[in-house]
């Protein structure tokens, strides 16, 4: 069974850090399972945790009154869920809803947050990745939005 630092080591998110800051990120790490169907965290709830995935997929879903659970985009091995733990008031902005088993990498918000003041080095990394990450997600949100306009212009024709 491999260590924290170890997967930490070789997920795509965190590749490419030095060994002294794989060995900061493990002192707030942590290893997490969800069965399929659970909820790894709610809007609105503390965003006090942030997860790497290492299997399995993770629903990032909002709740439309009326309609129900929305699904905005599906996220799987390789990828991470949530970076509302770096950004105040943080709080999540989405529900996260494991959609097959689950097993990842929980890193303590607060931790990070204060291993990132201290270290600006380690900050600085992990904000660069985590700024890729929302590029990934506003670009995906665009192009939904785009598809769903889209349609919607060619249904009003």
């Amino acid at each position: 069974m491999k260590s924290i630092p170890d997967l930490l080591a070789d997920h795509p998110f965190t590749a490419g850090l030095a060994p002294d800051q794989i060995a900061l990120l493990a002192g707030c790490a942590s290893n997490v399972q969800f069965d399929e169907g659970a909820v790894l965290f709610r809007a609105g709830a503390a965003a006090d945790r942030f997860y790497i995935v290492r299997v399995g997929q993770v629903a990032i879903e909002i709740h439309e009154p009326g309609r129900g659970r929305l699904t905005v985009e599906t996220v799987g091995e390789g990828d991470v869920v949530g970076w509302s733990w770096l950004v105040p008031p943080h709080r999540w902005l989405f529900d996260g809803r494991a959609v097959t088993a689950v097993r990842a990498v929980a890193l303590d918000g607060a931790c990070l947050r204060k291993k990132c003041d201290d270290n600006h080095d380690l900050g600085y990394a992990l904000l660069q990745r985590v700024a890729a990450v929302v590029g990934e997600r506003l670009s995906g949100a665009r192009l939904q939005l785009l598809d769903l306009y889209g349609r919607r212009a060619e249904e009003s024709a």
